[in-house]
């Protein structure tokens, strides 16, 4: 307010005009005041995004303009009265202190006018309003750019704006589609409205002339982007070029273009024959493959050379006026390996020493006596290559052996595709039995042994009160294999390792116990004897 300060309470707008214009009509002897600012304030303000208000929020100020991106739909506005007891609506809807209130923004471009009003306890209202500007779009990008026969060279990316397409001298039009990124732009092609995604027939020029095609994208906000599409078409009768060409199996190296016309195409050493597929750019255009008329986009079958020896391919194509132009694939046919190595050598049971390793050929294994055969397995290095002699071309088999205490020989011959061979080797010694036919240990219930026990000492004394009527030994096998036994009673069978005797003790006399172990050959054999004296008192 401009002039001398003066101070009135408002409660309406209304009543301000009739003041006013009591004040203007009937005068006033005395001077009136009225207060600055509106009667109920906001404390705080923001719009978010973008978060920033024009002007910058002050409580005196009630009206705010906000601006946001072509691409937000909707701001959250969040607002604090001064009076805590006020009441507040954003938008039409209750709001709480600095809650934010989701607001939705109408279609760019637009304006929306966000009214906050607070309330008072007393009634007085004060009304702050933002203004909030949604832009039109700037984005005059094309999605995606096609061109139908044809291809874009270079291939289509939204900032690139020039390219050519090379089409038959048989080609009259085309069809181009361009699709928009912003659905809301418009798009003009050669000079036409046209619909994004829809595509447009273009007429191209005689036979050896080239088109452009311009294609103008306007922005919502009037911004404006153009596109080129350079279209040639060949020359009546003189399109020598080829419009594809693949080989199978095989990838050509570089890609295919019509403007390359060498090529080269690994394969491997197995593959003795591809398959050649050529289709000329112009229909009324010739081929031939190797000499021989091929028909277009028709395979050719053509043998290859010798694994290690490449061969070449020549594609001519000629056309209606006689120019000719060859196409040349140098086929390279892997040479036959000479991989001969294994990969992997296991026997089951057993344990290959030393470790396996594709450059040692030679291995012995040690197997227990009772083991009557073992399982090979062998890996070749190169699955092309042969596995023979002991061990089939599968890998695997059960090799039986001789008695225990002999040695079987196994051999594993691997030839490579290229026939050089190398010959693995592999002992398998099946140990004799056991002549092990010692204890391990040797215990007794009551007293101690004399001597102390050793599996050389062979006969032992124990002396027992009065009081002990029976003792126990117990014997630990050397050889779990071993038999154990007492009195002709087996105590430990072969794999147990432990047994035990017991005999009752006269009073004052001695009592024998004998503990037999039997080895594994079930020829050597070992007495131990305990002598156990009882006294009589």
């Amino acid at each position: 307010m401009m002039g001398r300060p003066f101070t009135i309470t408002v409660q309406y707008l209304a009543a301000f005009f009739f003041i006013a214009l009591g004040l203007g009509t009937y005068g006033c002897g005395d001077s009136a005041t009225v207060s600055e600012g509106p009667p109920v304030r906001l404390s705080s303000l923001a719009v978010t995004p973008p978060g920033a208000l024009q002007p910058d929020f002050s409580s005196n100020v009630t009206d705010y303009r906000a601006t946001v991106s072509t691409t937000d739909s909707s701001v959250i506005v969040r607002a604090t009265p001064e009076n805590s007891t006020a009441t507040m609506t954003i938008d039409g809807q209750q709001a709480g202190t600095d809650q934010g209130i989701s607001v939705t923004l109408d279609l760019a471009p637009s304006t929306k006018s966000i009214f906050i009003r607070i309330t008072d306890q007393s009634g007085a209202q004060t009304t702050y309003v933002v203004i909030v500007t949604r832009p039109a779009s700037s984005n005059t990008d094309l999605r995606s750019l096609s061109l139908s026969p044809g291809s874009l060279d270079p291939s289509f990316r939204s900032g690139t704006t020039r390219y050519t397409a090379q089409v038959g001298s048989g080609t009259a039009r085309v069809s181009i589609t361009a699709t928009l990124q912003d659905p809301t732009a418009t798009l003009n092609v050669d000079g036409q409205g046209s619909i994004s995604g829809q595509a447009r027939a273009i007429d191209l020029g005689d036979p050896g002339s080239s088109k452009d095609i311009t294609i103008v994208v306007t922005a919502p906000n009037g911004s404006l982007k153009s596109y080129l599409v350079t279209v040639v078409r060949a020359a009546l009768g003189g399109n020598f070029n080829l419009g594809k060409l693949t080989v199978s199996p095989g990838t050509l190296d570089p890609s295919f273009k019509a403007s390359t016309t060498r090529y080269t195409v690994n394969v491997g050493s197995g593959t003795d024959r591809v398959m050649v597929t050529a289709t000329p750019q112009e229909s009324s255009s010739t081929l031939q493959v190797n000499g021989q008329v091929a028909n277009s986009g028709q395979a050719r079958t053509i043998d290859l050379q010798d694994p290690g020896l490449p061969t070449d391919i020549e594609v001519l194509v000629i056309a209606q006026n006689g120019s000719r132009q060859p196409y040349v694939i140098t086929m390279n046919r892997a040479a036959l390996s000479a991989d001969n190595n294994l990969s992997a050598l296991t026997v089951s049971p057993g344990t290959l020493a030393p470790a396996f390793d594709s450059d040692q050929l030679t291995y012995t294994v040690e197997v227990a006596t009772g083991v009557t055969s073992v399982n090979v397995a062998a890996t070749k290095s190169d699955p092309n290559a042969v596995i023979s002699e002991d061990i089939p071309n599968g890998g695997q088999a059960n090799i039986p052996l001789d008695g225990p205490g002999t040695s079987k020989n196994v051999s594993i011959i691997v030839t490579a595709p290229n026939g050089t061979a190398k010959t693995y080797g592999i002992t398998v010694h099946r140990l004799a039995p056991s002549t092990d036919s010692n204890l391990a240990n040797l215990t007794v219930s009551a007293g101690t042994l004399n001597p102390g026990f050793s599996s050389g000492t062979l006969t032992y004394t124990v002396t027992v009160p009065a009081s002990v009527d029976s003792l126990t030994v117990t014997a630990t096998k050397s050889d779990q294999n071993a038999v154990m036994s007492s009195s002709g009673s087996v105590i430990a069978p072969a794999g147990v390792s432990i047994g035990s005797v017991s005999s009752s003790l006269g009073l004052g006399t001695t009592t024998t116990i004998q503990v037999t172990v039997r080895a594994q050959d079930t020829v050597t054999a070992k007495d131990y004897t305990i002598n156990v004296f009882r006294d009589s008192r």
